[in-house]
């Protein structure tokens, strides 16, 4: 379907380009923060056996996995908050303007670091509520990497603060954070985003990591839609979809 925006310009709804990085059973998925893989497995009773390859009527699985370490998920500021608070109750709108970057993360002695250079660089005519950014190099063993222990890429100190006056609704990340792994505990730029703790905490503002962007699919201006799974809860698994923008 072709759908018209306000602004004149036309997504083909058909032509979604999903981000997320699909939950599967077992250790061929991506990883973090050394959690266990994720389980799908059928329900098992005396009397039943929720798998129809099994002799079952119906297949009939459970789930166990935890939305930050295992797949693409959002998170609301619930993650580093004292109050519980919910990514369902505090992501209310699901379509905005995204703008997609690549860069390079820089070494920093042991760490690779994404500066706020680069990102300043990169958003010199920014003009949307979400930004996806991809990183160097771009391999495709995102999709099943195992992060624990590996130091990954990082936000450099002041990159949230910048994104925030250039008006970052909603960051995107194909890393398993925007902190360090061992930062004893500060997460200063998850802090910063969501400006918590303070008296106007940014509570609408939302955090999506591991997801993967293609090769080619070329950085510029798309239309987004953000889907979450209905948990009540700090972060939920999440579809981010990328449509590409037609000329009105």
């Amino acid at each position: 379907m072709i759908l018209t925006l306000d602004s004149g310009q036309k997504i083909d709804t058909s032509k979604g380009i999903d981000i997320s990085i699909p939950l599967r059973a077992g250790r061929h998925n991506v990883n973090a923060w050394y959690v266990d893989p994720v389980k799908i497995e059928p329900v098992r009773t005396e009397h039943f056996v929720g798998s129809v390859a099994e002799g079952g009527t119906v297949n009939f699985r459970n789930i166990h996995f935890n939305p930050h370490g295992n797949g693409t998920h959002t998170e609301c500021v619930g993650h580093i908050s004292k109050n519980v608070e919910s990514i369902n109750q505090h992501l209310k709108e699901f379509h905005f303007f995204a703008e997609l970057i690549t860069v390079e993360p820089i070494t920093i002695g042991e760490d690779q670091v994404i500066d706020l250079k680069q990102i300043k660089d990169k958003t010199s005519n920014f003009n949307a509520a979400a930004i996806v950014i991809r990183t160097l190099p771009n391999e495709t063993k995102k999709k099943d990497f195992q992060y624990s222990n590996t130091n990954p890429p990082y936000l450099e100190k002041g990159v949230m603060a910048y994104l925030n006056s250039i008006g970052v609704d909603h960051f995107l990340i194909d890393l398993p954070s925007v902190d360090k792994e061992f930062d004893d505990g500060a997460l200063q730029e998850h802090h910063a985003f969501w400006n918590y703790p303070s008296q106007e905490v940014h509570f609408h503002k939302t955090i999506t990591e591991m997801v993967y962007i293609e090769d080619e699919v070329p950085d510029g201006r798309y239309f987004m839609n953000l889907q979450i799974a209905s948990f009540e809860n700090d972060a939920a698994p999440s579809k981010p979809v990328l449509y590409e923008i037609l000329e009105a």
